[in-house]
């Protein structure tokens, strides 16, 4: 089947069967290889997308139900120009192996669209699915908080993924 897709503000075609999932048609259709195949269940974070500005599991959301304006990791930059988190991700250098990074990214950009002053509540709970294996929560939640431009005390172990 072909499906119309809009994905980082350009549409594309594919032809896939309908349950195909969104990311093998990222990853395999399209080769782009930022969203990540965690656990295939939707429990790890690491496929996160954005579709419409909201987290979405591409691993469980079939091609057929992709609608609207899909953010891969590779589309949150605009204009050259990359996003705020992104920047501040390399500033505090959070990530150690990146494998779920891309994930953590978008779960914190749609985050931050919605609540631009998170408290550590608010990252905790949006955050929360977003496993990272080298434990860089505390780093993730001090970028989040450094891109809303927050000074919320970032130190203690609460840890936004678990």
């Amino acid at each position: 089947m072909s499906f119309q897709l809009n994905i980082n503000r350009k549409p594309q075609t594919v032809d896939a069967a309908e349950d195909t999932p969104l990311l093998w048609v990222l990853r395999d259709t399209l080769d782009m290889k930022g969203t990540k195949y965690g656990c295939g269940i939707g429990a790890c974070g690491a496929c996160t997308v954005l579709m419409d500005g909201r987290p979405i599991r591409s691993c469980l959301t079939p091609v057929s139900q992709a609608k609207g304006n899909i953010t891969t990791i590779e589309g949150l930059a605009e204009n050259g120009k990359l996003h705020v988190l992104q920047q501040t991700w390399i500033d505090l250098d959070v990530a150690q192996c990146g494998y779920c990074q891309g994930g953590q990214i978008l779960s914190a950009a749609a985050l931050l669209a919605e609540h631009p002053k998170p408290t550590d509540d608010d990252i905790l709970a949006a955050m929360t699915g977003n496993i990272c294996r080298c434990a860089t929560y505390n780093r993730i939640k001090a970028a989040i908080h450094q891109a809303a431009g927050s000074h919320a005390d970032t130190k203690g172990d609460t840890h936004a993924g678990s």
